[in-house]
């Protein structure tokens, strides 16, 4: 099968969610590619089905975080938003993983440092309780080089503001100034969106 082939065969498969569990194998046997646009969208796909299918997901969970360490950035980002996908089906799936992905919110990349962040969001949103202690690194990535960046890590303070609004209380002066001062109109919505979230519990 061509690139091209193949990668409309993980298209299709996207689709059709009834066919995730049983193929979660087959997928994963596709990381061994020379292809690294095949291996992006395998990591993407095997993101999707570990949330759907979280234990079916366990054996793959290694080789998926082995792309952590890629040289490609887009490797990397994937692995670490799949990672995150699967983790917020089970936590104990990546856990393993976990302390290492902190490592990315320091990433040359912008792209992989967004990855991170959306990662954390999703593990977050059912295993709130480990981030207490790493609410200073997302404060530090409210003021990234990187506009992206900064108009989703405000979003982290809104998962953790619904769940353990005890964990944001302390940022909320800071969150209030850039929600009134901040230049990028995103960026302001979404801290006042987790003052709001926090405020409300």
């Amino acid at each position: 099968m061509t690139e091209s082939e193949l990668y409309k065969n993980l298209g299709s498969l996207t689709k059709s969610k009834d066919q995730w569990e049983e193929n979660i194998p087959y997928v994963a046997s596709l990381l061994s590619s020379d292809s690294a646009k095949i291996k992006a969208k395998t990591l993407w796909l095997l993101g999707e089905m570990g949330l759907k299918f979280p234990l079916a997901i366990k054996d793959s969970v290694r080789t998926i975080a082995a792309f952590c360490d890629s040289a490609e950035p887009f490797l990397r980002e994937r692995a670490v938003n799949a990672l995150g996908r699967i983790g917020r089906g089970c936590y104990s799936s990546v856990e393993p993983y976990w302390d290492s992905l902190f490592r990315f919110a320091h990433d040359e990349e912008a792209s992989v440092r967004l990855a991170f962040i959306w990662a954390s969001e999703n593990i977050a949103t059912n295993t709130p309780d480990p981030y207490n202690d790493y609410m200073s690194l997302f404060a530090e990535l409210l003021h990234d080089r990187d506009d992206r960046v900064r108009m989703e890590a405000p979003e982290m303070f809104r998962v953790l503001g619904k769940r353990r609004p005890e964990f944001v209380e302390p940022y909320l002066d800071l969150l209030r100034n850039i929600a009134e001062t901040d230049s990028n109109r995103v960026v302001r919505i979404h801290c006042l969106g987790a003052v709001r979230a926090t405020e409300r519990q």
